[in-house]
């Protein structure tokens, strides 16, 4: 049976396992919907990549999850990918709903009671125009310390490889934690302290622990987890495609498909450590960066072990 608009899933993607943050606030606020998460994993770290690059595997895998999985929606869950990419795909996809992410610096300068703010994301989120022009149009409103973590992410990914985390990844993920924000200055509620710290990638929610114990209990971090989910609500009202809350929840599986175009171990523990799903919710594909018509579903699912 042909699913009805409503019934069709929402596409969200990143560059690896960073946006199962998003997901997972996507899918505490949409709790009727069905998802399809795309982990773009082969062709990993986006962030110390070109704009380009990025912009090509990102209209690869719009018309992936388009002509694969007939989504009616799309949640570009990266903020690189976004920086790169997001005004061309809509305008490549006009009737595509679309929703991306940009770092919380609007939310953080209203917490903000200091008046400075940290900010640290991948090079290619931090040295983009699109972030440029966020960044000016609130200058006169704080001060605002910017920190660009080379390698973060992708520690933070290979982190994520055992469902419990391995002792030399995880002195990693600390170590450039330390690394970045030493760099900063000083963190705190004092006058002339960063009061305020922004996750300017999906990824580094998942070294929330790690942070903390860095900057003090005290110090308010912002990501844009919740703000996109509520985003992503209002704009299927207004298209009218939300699911119908009268369905029944659909089970895990059913509801949540995740693939990765990398190494499927990975995708399966990030999925039971962040999401409590079972390693049958993962698959692997190919996604080609020539045109649809060349895109042959490759998803094998996994045997759950």
């Amino acid at each position: 049976m042909t699913p009805t608009s409503q019934q069709r899933p929402i596409g969200v993607f990143d560059s690896g396992i960073g946006g199962l943050s998003v997901l997972r606030a996507l899918q505490a606020e949409l709790p009727h919907e069905r998802f399809v998460y795309l982990a773009d994993s082969g062709h990993a770290p986006y962030g110390e990549r070109g704009d380009a690059y990025v912009a090509a595997r990102t209209h690869a895998i719009t018309r992936y999850l388009q002509a694969v999985h007939g989504i009616k929606a799309l949640v570009v869950a990266c903020n690189t990918a976004t920086a790169a990419a997001i005004h061309d795909v809509r305008t490549q996809c006009p009737d595509l709903p679309l929703v991306g992410l940009e770092p919380a610096i609007k939310p953080a300068v209203a917490l903000s009671r200091t008046g400075r703010i940290g900010v640290i994301g991948t090079r290619g989120t931090l040295t983009s125009g699109k972030f440029a022009l966020l960044l000016g149009s609130l200058q006169s409103q704080a001060e605002f310390v910017v920190q660009p973590c080379d390698g973060l992410a992708y520690a933070i990914e290979r982190s994520t490889e055992h469902a419990v985390p391995d002792a030399a990844e995880s002195s990693e993920v600390r170590e450039l934690c330390t690394r970045y924000i030493t760099a900063m200055g000083a963190f705190g509620t004092t006058a002339g302290h960063i009061d305020t710290l922004v996750l300017g990638c999906t990824h580094y929610v998942f070294a929330e622990e790690e942070l903390r114990a860095l900057i003090g209990p005290a110090v308010r971090l912002v990501d844009t987890g919740e703000p996109v989910a509520r985003q992503t609500r209002r704009l299927l009202q207004a298209t009218d495609l939300l699911a119908d809350p009268g369905d029944e929840i659909p089970a895990a599986c059913n509801r949540m498909q995740l693939i990765t175009t990398g190494s499927l171990l990975p995708l399966q523990a990030a999925a039971q450590r962040w999401l409590q799903l079972p390693a049958r919710c993962c698959s692997t594909a190919t996604v080609p960066a020539d045109g649809a018509g060349a895109m042959a579903h490759e998803a094998n699912r996994a045997l759950a072990q």
